[in-house]
């Protein structure tokens, strides 16, 4: 398994002096953000497709530093009711898909979307229960009218440019949980699978680890994403999970994004780690740094220290007795 990092963070930086540092504090692989909510310009996305040379100094600036690339990034709704801003983001999840063809890339991260409540739309609606009965009128016709259909065309647009998309489990999309995510993948093709990213699961209250397991055995890992959550319990047991308040309000939330061991410590970590290995997971663990009272290279920083003792104390798999 490869230590990464999505470089979006450090994109106020060019691309060289960003990539040096990331090789300089250890790490091996680098996702990039090509689309949608992810654009970046660490990877420009139109010039790489139409220019060849392009792509080749673009990937030897990388050999030379000894990084790889885990995935392309296109975060994005391409089910939003306002078509202008959904077809922006199919657009650019379409082209991450071509180039990563193009650099000889099987992965491209998103997100599953989420339509409204009807083809008359403005905003989308995400339903999270099922009563009054509208709701689960709403729920049917999202996914047989809009996200059906449209992932079944995206599936294929994918494999047919030898192309897997992982999408992160992420509330507010139709896409939020293991079992949304498995009923998409049976519906719409095996090459949709999960960019699992454990600070989304631990607010809902789903176990990082027990995901794993369920969607290891359906094969369905295909990223990973290192962040972690830190649940406010004194928060949560007033008001529950379910929270808008602004990500700044740290004090008064339910739940905070964290860098990797400021939510769960190093014993959550190793398991997590280690549950990825024993369903065959062998890719990469992808920082992505949203801390927002650490800064963004004490928050890096923390995060690659904890996960490579993490990633020391895994087993070889040579035995004493082998």
């Amino acid at each position: 398994m490869k230590l990464g990092v999505l470089t979006i963070l450090f994109a106020q930086q060019p691309f060289e002096k960003a990539l040096d540092y990331i090789a300089a504090s250890g790490l091996q692989m680098v996702e990039l953000g090509a689309g949608a909510y992810a654009i970046s310009t660490h990877c420009p996305t139109d010039r790489l497709l139409r220019d060849s040379r392009a792509r080749e100094r673009f990937q030897e600036t990388l050999a030379v530093r000894n990084l790889g690339i885990s995935a392309l990034s296109a975060h994005g709704n391409p089910l939003h009711p306002n078509k202008k801003s959904a077809q922006a983001h199919r657009e650019g999840m379409r082209k991450a898909i071509r180039l990563a063809q193009k650099l000889g890339l099987d992965t491209v991260n998103g997100f599953s979307g989420c339509p409204g409540d009807s083809e008359r739309a403005k905003y989308p609606n995400w339903v999270t229960c099922p009563w009054p009965p509208d709701y689960l009128e709403v729920l049917q016709w999202q996914w047989e009218k809009q996200v059906i259909p449209h992932w079944r065309e995206e599936a294929k647009f994918a494999a047919d440019h030898g192309v897997r998309l992982a999408f992160e489990m992420h509330p507010g999309f139709v896409v939020y949980n293991p079992e949304t995510l498995l009923r998409l993948r049976a519906e719409c093709g095996d090459n949709i699978g999960a960019n699992l990213d454990p600070s989304h699961l631990f607010w809902q209250g789903i176990d990082p680890i027990e995901a794993i397991r369920a969607l290891g055995a359906a094969n369905a890992i295909y990223h990973v994403h290192a962040k972690d959550t830190q649940v406010m319990l004194a928060n949560v047991r007033v008001n529950g999970v379910l929270d808008t308040k602004h990500y700044r309000d740290e004090l008064n939330r339910a739940w905070i994004f964290r860098t990797v061991g400021y939510g769960h410590d190093a014993l959550f970590w190793k398991d997590f780690v280690s549950a990825l290995r024993m369903v065959g997971y062998d890719g990469t663990l992808s920082i992505e740094h949203e801390d927002s009272l650490l800064s963004v290279n004490e928050g890096f920083q923390k995060a690659v220290a904890l996960l490579k003792q993490v990633l020391l104390t895994e087993p070889t798999g040579q035995m004493w007795w082998a």
